[in-house]
């Protein structure tokens, strides 16, 4: 396969290969639904050179999640094909319309231009329909949507056929070895959707959001229950001594030799290890108290 081409994995389904891959379902027609749109105009407008050397003309757009890299191609393939409709799941589809929703619950409050770059706000698309799990036709294109939130608060999986696009439910090895803190706002959901996806019977080949894809579905969610297990586990060992979460993200990071170099860095980071606490404290393996004017977190006894 020729780089910035459209890859088969059967027929009528199709993959352009990136950083970020993203699902194109053909209708049979000559028309095509794209599942994400990537993270900006180059990735937007390599995807339409691939698409129209295949003779395909976008549809209609479905985005699996509101993360910038999977929205942020959205305007210019609006642009470029009028009247192109974009779907999205319950809740992400509020964040694509309004990005700087993005950055207002990593930061807090009305978030610095360090935190407003293209990774963390994509461009703001319109969004002509909010979909539910379950079987659909999006596009005049038969599939299966999956929820498996955890690595946002609302995400699809897609199946068509033998074939399951994971999205960021599932990374491949060399990503999670790259990204040792996967990313989640709940990572007690982000489990268990990598569980869902593991129970899907009569699965031939699954794309995940980020890396290749494998025909060994049991592999794959095993190596991401393996990662995030292991952060859960470098988090609770970080709770000893008592920190609090940003001391506790420098003591993760430590341990999984990440090293943070700019504020992006740090606020999505520090949502993993708040999201791992709340599993801990749910548990009852972490205790929280308020002590000086700082918020601490502990073992339980």
């Amino acid at each position: 396969m020729a780089r910035g081409e459209l890859a088969e994995l059967a027929p009528g389904v199709l993959y352009f290969p990136g950083p970020i891959n993203q699902l194109v379902l053909e209708d049979g027609r000559g028309g095509a639904l794209i599942i994400d749109s990537g993270l900006d105009d180059d990735r937007a407008k390599k995807l339409l050179r691939a698409l129209t050397a295949r003779g395909l003309q976008p549809v209609a757009l479905l985005n699996t999640h509101s993360h910038a890299d999977h929205y942020g191609g959205n305007a210019l393939l609006r642009a470029r094909v009028p009247g192109l409709e974009v779907f999205a799941p319950p809740l992400e589809e509020a964040i694509i319309r309004h990005p700087l929703l993005e950055g207002l619950y990593l930061f807090g409050a009305r978030p610095p231009a360090s935190l407003q770059g293209k990774f963390l706000m994509g461009q703001a698309s319109e969004v002509h329909g909010v979909l539910q799990p379950g079987r659909a036709t999006v596009g005049g294109v038969a599939l299966e949507l999956i929820e498996v939130g955890g690595h946002a608060c609302t995400m699809f999986a897609v199946r068509c056929g033998d074939v399951l696009f994971a999205s960021d439910a599932l990374f491949g090895p060399d990503t999670l070895e790259k990204h040792p803190l996967t990313f989640c706002v709940d990572s007690t959901r982000q489990k268990q959707s990598a569980r869902t996806l593991q129970e899907q019977q009569g699965i031939r080949v699954v794309l995940p959001g980020h890396g290749e894809p494998t025909t060994d579905l049991n592999a794959l969610v095993s190596a991401n229950l393996t990662s995030f297990e292991r952060t859960t586990e470098a988090v609770w060992q970080a709770l000893a001594p008592e920190g609090s979460i940003d001391d506790l993200l420098a003591r993760v990071c430590d341990a999984l030799k990440v090293t943070m170099t700019i504020p992006a860095a740090v606020v999505l980071n520090r949502s993993v290890v708040s999201a791992h606490l709340v599993e801990l404290l749910e548990g009852g393996r972490a205790q929280q108290t308020v002590e000086g004017n700082r918020w601490m977190w502990r073992r339980a006894p």
